[in-house]
């Protein structure tokens, strides 16, 4: 039997065709989705329907998806306006009011397991309540973006799953439940919400078909096309960067610091996000004139520490630490080290500091890491994978590249159709082993940086 797997992501939509019993890839197909920080739904649709072929061919589907991305409906389940993403921060004052309104950021971390920053889709309602009061009149509902793919699919009504909805700001993945109050408090009332439906149930059938799977979000699918197990911490390197680990207990930061999110399968899935990963690396190609090849073969000429350069890579404003209005810093430039090597390696260092600090976060929540997975787009860099033991401070793995999070989405799909307790047991991804020396000279200038008041 086959399974689909999508992965919706902020800028394409990713489908793998896989072998329930083994997750072995047969097929595969991609299409591009519009940038920016808003995007209507539709064109999500219209995206996916170019791997329609593909999807035919399935008997089980499910959908992973953009985490937080707000879709608000009418009554008749139109799109009220395009759905604000996670990486759009104009909701940040409304982020700040909203902890402050409602008994601090040790109440939220308490009760929803996080701290609200601009990404989260409490927020984002928020925003619309205040300054486009007409659109939240009219919003009667208020899905994510998997949960409005899933339900265009077939699904019987709209539904999502534990781990996308912990990334909404008014789900507990404590109570497992949503908390009204907090949705009213932000929109001014209180819209529907998707039923949450458990790990591996089947929500629906497709018009062929096929049965269609709760779906994720794009965290948690990767978690579970990785198949991550307690002390493994996977860091990707995509649009946004992110370190997330499998705990059996759920996270409550009040720092706000990590985000005590669901997984996949009935456990929790502490996360830190990074706005900025892997445009730090196509930002700083653009700046030396070269592409993302000749960026790595520039910072692997360079020696470590990159001649005295440091990058703060906050290019877009960032969401760990909360600094939505920030900019990027380049320290410590002279006329002997500004050259094109040097920059590149800044950049790379600068990237692996802002995850490793993400990775300490999570270590702080009491994970204790056994291995270091890297993923992603940017772990395809020669040197990202090189330097990263030496930031790290430990080995790191990188299984071969694949599109995790579809294949997670696969697995669920699989999962589904098998009606078993737990996922099935995909063989994992062929994987190398990276080392190098710690180099706690160069996280330590970074932080300094990063510390600097102002920045």
């Amino acid at each position: 039997m086959l399974v689909a797997g999508i992965d919706s992501s902020t800028q394409s939509v990713k489908v793998v065709l896989c072998r329930a019993e083994d997750g072995a890839v047969v097929d595969s197909a991609t299409a591009p989705h519009p940038d920016g920080t808003e995007c209507h739904p539709r064109h999500w649709w219209e995206a996916l329907n170019k791997a329609y072929d593909l999807l035919e061919r399935a008997d089980a589907i499910a959908v992973a998806a953009q985490q937080h991305g707000m879709v608000a409906l009418d009554e008749d389940g139109e799109v009220v306006r395009p759905a604000l993403l996670w990486n759009d921060t104009r909701s940040a004052p409304q982020a700040r009011a909203l902890v402050g309104e409602l008994g601090g950021a040790g109440t939220w971390a308490e009760r929803t397991g996080s701290v609200p920053v601009a990404s989260f889709t409490v927020t984002k309602l928020r925003w619309m309540a205040e300054n486009e009061p007409e659109n939240a009149r009219r919003t009667a509902s208020v899905m994510l973006p998997h949960d409005w793919l899933t339900l265009r699919l077939g699904a019987d009504g709209p539904v999502t799953d534990r781990g996308d909805a912990s990334g909404t700001g008014y789900w507990s993945p404590a109570e497992g439940r949503y908390l009204p109050e907090l949705v009213t408090a932000a929109l001014g009332h209180e819209p529907a919400l998707p039923r949450v439906a458990g790990p591996a149930e089947t929500v629906g059938t497709t018009p062929w078909g096929a049965r269609l799977a709760p779906g994720t979000g794009d965290n948690m699918g990767a978690a579970l096309g990785l198949g991550l197990r307690e002390g493994d911490v996977a860091v990707s390197i995509g649009t946004s960067g992110t370190a997330f680990a499998v705990a059996p207990a759920p996270a409550a930061d009040p720092s706000g610091l990590v985000a005590g999110f669901a997984d996949a399968t009935g456990r929790y899935l502490p996360l830190v996000a990074t706005l900025n990963a892997a445009r730090i690396l196509t930002s700083a190609a653009a700046l030396t004139g070269t592409d993302l090849d000749g960026l790595s073969a520039l910072a692997l000429a360079a020696e470590p520490g990159a001649g005295g350069l440091t990058l703060l890579p906050y290019l877009d404003g960032e969401r760990t630490p909360d600094r939505p209005d920030a900019t990027g810093v380049l320290s410590g430039l002279t006329t002997s080290n500004a050259t094109r090597e040097n920059l590149a390696r800044a950049a790379v260092e600068a990237l692996l500091c802002s995850l490793a600090d993400a990775v300490d976060h999570l270590a702080a929540q009491g994970v204790r890491p056994r291995r270091t997975l890297l993923i992603g787009g940017g772990a395809r860099s020669a040197a990202v994978r090189a330097i990263a033991p030496a930031i790290f401070g430990t080995p790191v793995t990188v299984p071969e590249p694949a599109e995790y999070v579809a294949l997670g989405a696969a697995r669920q799909a699989a999962w589904a159709l098998a009606g078993t307790l737990e996922p099935p047991a995909w063989p994992p991804a062929p994987a190398t082993e990276h080392t190098a020396a710690p180099a706690p000279d160069i996280r330590a200038r970074y932080a300094a940086l990063r510390d600097t008041p102002t920045r």
